[in-house]
């Protein structure tokens, strides 16, 4: 066993050993498990069964993060993406109506396509033609987005007739639920607490018991069956659907999202060997292959989280620690009646409200808006751009509009200014793609 484990890890040439991997594995898990809670009250939303993405979840992550670590052999962990889940319910299905079916079955074909270039390994080379300034915009975009979602879920944001949207009760008690959890999580990550997300999920929920808003329903049971979501993607709603430019967004969206991964948790670990980072193509293989799998277990885009950085600040160095993270991703199996407790809704003056959650949708959206700095702001066709995917994706809920303001923005500013040959003309087609979607809808 330990000549497997060190011919496939090469533990002793990474400087790590068995016990720092497992503590690495497990950290990780803690940091990131608040995911299993989410993603069910997410995807609930728009009328899947809880249960089901709940296995789902827990399955497609396992699988995705132990072939990160086999194929790879890097400690970064994958599970169902925020921002993508959000995409995929309050976008795809909440506001374009398509069914959640339809929706897993664009997001399947999302998925082989990533698949299919990073087995031709070029997968990769196409995040180079996409500006920094605009990629940077659409995660922080984004972070807006989730952190709209969970102010909503929180109750702390209401609609308004007047103005659109306003300030809710304050003194309500899913709002002080929801203060509560995001108190606590503040404070943890100053004091670099381990599993603050979670840790402040579980806070939450134990005040939402006490003011009588979360109901208990145990910790613990047999996992429920999956049936109620495996393979009921509508492959072909998808292709019939008109929701090519939703497969174009689910693709890039993941690229995006891995690379910025990879880049953001290996650099700083030192995995970068003269700037490049060794088997890159092998972890995007994976993320493909979890994306895959996980729409067919019936759950959004898996992708890399960034939470992999606090099991390599453990000390993991290989995907050694992958292994044990899959591991405890298995035996969250049996937490379901623990993420029916956290996920559970409340109604609040005429709105359905998701308090213990909500606090790690708001910091979610906080720690993906730290790419605003990397804007170039001083150059007016990067800066405008990029404002406008940054307004844009939370003011019409629409990761996809955020997208096409950005790029058709941006071509249009650099063809004026007279840089239009130094932009890629893939760049324009994605342009014209996304404008073409306001004229044929």
């Amino acid at each position: 066993m330990k000549a497997w484990l060190e011919k496939t890890f090469h533990l002793q040439e990474n400087q790590t050993d068995f016990k720092t991997e497992f503590l690495g594995g497990l950290t990780t898990f803690m940091t990131m498990s608040y995911i299993i809670f989410v993603q069910p009250a997410i995807m609930g939303g728009i009328g899947m069964n809880t249960g089901a993405v709940m296995v789902a979840t827990c399955l497609a992550s396992a699988l995705a993060t132990l072939l990160t670590g086999l194929l790879a052999n890097y400690p970064i962990a994958q599970a169902p993406a925020m921002g993508h889940n959000v995409f995929f319910a309050v976008t795809v299905c909440g506001l374009m109506g398509y069914s959640w079916q339809v929706a897993l079955g664009a997001n399947f074909i999302s998925g082989c396509i990533f698949t299919f270039l990073a087995l031709l390994g070029v997968a990769g080379k196409l995040v180079d033609i996409v500006p920094e300034s605009l990629k940077q915009a659409v995660a922080a975009g984004i972070g807006l987005l989730i952190a709209l979602v969970g102010l909503e879920y929180a109750g702390i944001i209401v609609a308004t007739p007047d103005v659109l949207i306003g300030l809710g009760r304050l003194g309500s008690r899913p709002v002080l639920v929801a203060l509560f959890g995001l108190a606590v999580i503040a404070i943890l990550m100053t004091r670099r607490v381990p599993g603050a997300l979670l840790w402040g999920i579980l806070s939450s929920a134990v005040l939402g018991l006490a003011l009588g808003i979360v109901k208990f329903h145990g910790l613990f049971s047999a996992p429920p069956t999956l049936s109620p979501t495996l393979l009921k993607l509508d492959i072909t709603g998808a292709l019939k659907g008109g929701l090519i430019p939703i497969i174009f967004v689910f693709f890039f969206l993941d690229v995006f999202d891995t690379v910025g991964t990879l880049v953001g948790v290996c650099s700083p670990a030192g995995f970068f060997k003269d700037k490049k980072l060794p088997r890159a193509n092998e972890a995007m293989l994976a993320d493909a292959i979890g994306t895959v799998a996980g729409t067919l277990l019936g759950t959004s885009t898996v992708s890399s989280y960034v939470e992999s950085s606090t099991g390599i600040a453990q000390g993991a160095r290989t995907g050694l620690a992958n292994v044990f993270t899959s591991i405890f991703f298995l035996a969250a199996l049996f937490l379901n009646p623990l993420a029916e407790m956290i996920g559970g809704s409340y109604v609040d003056n005429g709105q359905v409200l998701r308090p213990v959650i909500a606090p790690a949708l708001i910091i979610v959206g906080f720690m993906m808006m730290k790419t605003v700095g990397r804007i170039d702001w001083e150059d007016i066709t990067e800066a405008i751009p990029a404002f406008l995917t940054l307004v844009v994706t939370p003011l019409t809920v629409s990761i996809t509009d955020g997208m096409a303001f950005g790029f058709i923005s941006y071509s249009l500013l650099k063809i004026f200014k007279g840089e239009g040959r130094k932009v890629h003309w893939l760049v324009y087609l994605i342009s014209i793609l996304l404008l073409g979607r306001y004229f044929l809808r």
